[in-house]
């Protein structure tokens, strides 16, 4: 019997209030933002790094810089942890940089006095996001539940592909400014779903860095520019300070046709949380503006860069 969780993942925090079980989670970590009562919820990992403060150059040299040295990004708040006591520890190993890896679990098991059950989400694409929540829910014994959130995901994916699509734009996201990297992952499907035509990466490929002259040969008609755990807002304010001054940059043919696009990736992009529905939902807004009047999307979810 699960009575009591901890969440090493954003992603399934918000998922188990989906499910109803926020009265079984004893600790989060600090990216465990949303819902809003998850911020109240005791923290057993935190991040090395101060993002907020940092620019994208100076997060990314941090970040190198503690892998190079084996240091960890994260701490483990061991007397949090204990006090958790958990039954269930839900971690993923899809990126070690953006969510808690395997040196934490790993430290987790050695201070316990009983060993919790493991769980790790680690989904590429949509099929396996999906998949995630049913596992989750039998493990949960909530199965009926997972069955509905799944179905209700569906439609909605399935929703945005009945858009016929005459003509599919060619659209690049990038998820990191200083360096460039691409988005990779789920967000390549993410696009295509919408009705775009991805560009340099490919669904369930880790994302890399890139250069301009790539950027330049592949042509994009549309840019969506999404650093992972950025909002839109904060998205603008790095684009303005680093690309909007590049010469290269503002001879691309996006840039030139006012097609580049901040979004709200912390939300809606940067996590494989099941509101990575509501980016497919974003993205078409962006991709079909004309077929999607009616399409209601959270405010401030992207702004119009150029």
């Amino acid at each position: 019997m699960i009575n009591r969780i901890v969440s090493f993942l954003p992603s399934a925090t918000e998922l188990l209030y989906e499910f109803g079980e926020e009265g079984k989670i004893f600790g989060v970590t600090h990216e465990c933002k949303y819902p809003e009562e998850a911020k109240a919820k005791p923290k057993v990992i935190n991040s090395v790094i101060d993002s907020e403060q940092l620019s994208s150059k100076e997060i990314d040299k941090q970040t190198c810089q503690l892998l190079k040295e084996g240091k960890d990004i994260f701490l483990l708040d061991e007397d949090n942890i204990r006090k958790a006591d958990p039954d269930l520890i839900i971690s993923q190993e899809t990126c070690e940089v953006c969510a808690a890896h395997t040196n934490q679990v790993n430290k987790t098991i050695k201070i316990m006095q009983k060993r919790p059950l493991l769980y790790s989400m680690n989904p590429h694409n949509f099929d396996e996001i999906i998949l995630s929540v049913i596992k989750l829910g039998k493990i949960l014994q909530k199965e009926n539940k997972a069955n509905e959130i799944a179905s209700a995901l569906k439609k909605r994916i399935q929703k945005i592909k009945d858009l016929k699509v005459e003509q599919r734009p060619k659209v690049l996201a990038i998820e990191w400014i200083e360096p460039l990297f691409t988005a990779g992952h789920w967000v390549p499907e993410m696009i295509e779903i919408a009705g775009g035509q991805n560009i340099i990466s490919k669904t369930g490929e880790h994302s890399r860095r890139l250069s301009i002259e790539e950027i330049i040969k592949s042509d994009p008609d549309i840019i969506i520019v999404m650093p992972c755990g950025f909002d839109a807002y904060r998205t603008v304010q790095e684009y303005n300070q680093v690309l909007d001054k590049d010469a290269s940059w503002k001879s691309l043919k996006a840039v030139k046709n006012n097609k580049v696009f901040g979004v709200d990736a912390n939300s809606f992009f940067s996590k494989p949380s099941i509101r990575t529905v509501t980016g497919i939902e974003i993205l078409a807004k962006i991709i079909q503006p004309e077929k999607t009047i009616d399409l209601d999307i959270p405010r401030d979810s992207f702004l119009h860069i150029k």
